[in-house]
């Protein structure tokens, strides 16, 4: 089934917000306790000098050129930068609009995308946003604070759905070249953390993807449907299609089973390939707690960090 425009556009975006705010700033204080900031920031600083090797410190900033010349191990030592820039960028596709239970899969990924905007706001990083549609793109630069990030957010969650009749000019074989990526390298500086949030069919990695890596640190996030990970047991039925544009039927047939495990594995293939660090993706169920796997998440690249 596909949510109607009216329930995949939450209502009262700034209202939705500060409710998640509360939650978001009771996560931080009590929960991840400075693993954000921590896991964003990872090995993501700014060289400072070169200091004698100590028991204890990490042997991946030995400084082998100076070891070698002195005789004795020495050490990168590395400044944290003083701010994290954040930059959440939402493919919005109309699949999206598809949603089998209570929310659509849209619905779900707005929540994600203001929790995560909400994260930086509490940690008082610069936080903006990029949204690409069918009909475009809209970027809002990155802005430091509680109120103008909130404003922000609320314009992202705001947004009106795109229409389906846009999908005559986009399915999920839309070329990558619709996005932005030059207006991302201007907008952003090197080592900003970019969370890339969407639907992620199967299709080949976008055209200077490697040098997005190599100039930011890059996560995936997208949620899945319960009929995304298995299709529903029972009698046939029937369900609108928002890519296709038209009802299908759902006969639960070994061949129509067949072909969503290949569906799944391709999809699958093409998600791991984008983000080959599992750490570096999430996939959340829409009937699933959105904040809970984001403090999943930090903690398991926290746990990393450590390691």
């Amino acid at each position: 089934m596909i949510a109607n425009s009216a329930a995949a556009q939450p209502a009262a975006p700034l209202a939705l917000l500060r409710r998640l705010e509360w939650r978001v700033r009771h996560a931080v204080e009590n929960v991840l306790s400075g693993e954000y900031r921590s896991a964003f920031r990872g090995r993501g600083m700014e060289f400072d000098q070169v200091v004698r090797y100590e028991f204890g410190d990490d042997v991946r900033d030995i400084d082998w050129n100076v070891t070698a010349r002195l005789g004795e191990p020495y050490r990168k030592k590395f400044v944290e930068e003083r701010e994290v820039t954040v930059l959440v960028v939402l493919e919005d596709t109309p699949s999206l609009q598809f949603g089998s239970g209570a929310v659509s899969k849209r619905e779900a990924l707005l929540e994600l995308a203001g929790l995560v905007m909400l994260l930086g706001a509490v940690n008082r990083d610069r936080v903006g946003f990029l949204r690409v549609t069918p009909d475009g793109h809209l970027l809002r630069e990155p802005v430091r604070g509680r109120g103008p990030i909130l404003h922000a957010a609320a314009n992202l969650l705001g947004a009106p759905p795109p229409v389906l009749e846009s999908v005559s000019r986009t399915t999920s074989r839309a070329p990558y070249s619709e996005f932005p990526w030059k207006l991302i390298a201007r907008a952003l500086p090197r080592h900003s953390v970019l969370i890339w949030l969407g639907d992620f069919p199967a299709r080949p990695a976008p055209d200077g993807w490697a040098v997005i890596q190599r100039r930011y640190q890059t996560m995936g996030f997208r949620v899945d449907d319960p009929w995304d990970r298995a299709l529903p047991a029972g009698e046939a039925f029937a369900a609108y299609d928002p890519l296709a544009g038209r009802l299908v039927t759902i006969e639960n047939s070994a061949a129509e089973r067949a072909a969503h495990a290949t569906w799944r594995r391709r999809r699958e293939d093409a998600w791991a390939a984008l983000f080959p660090d599992t750490r570096a993706r999430l996939a959340v169920g829409a009937d699933e707690n959105r904040l809970d796997a984001l403090v999943r998440f930090f903690h398991a690249r926290m746990g990393a960090a450590r390691r």
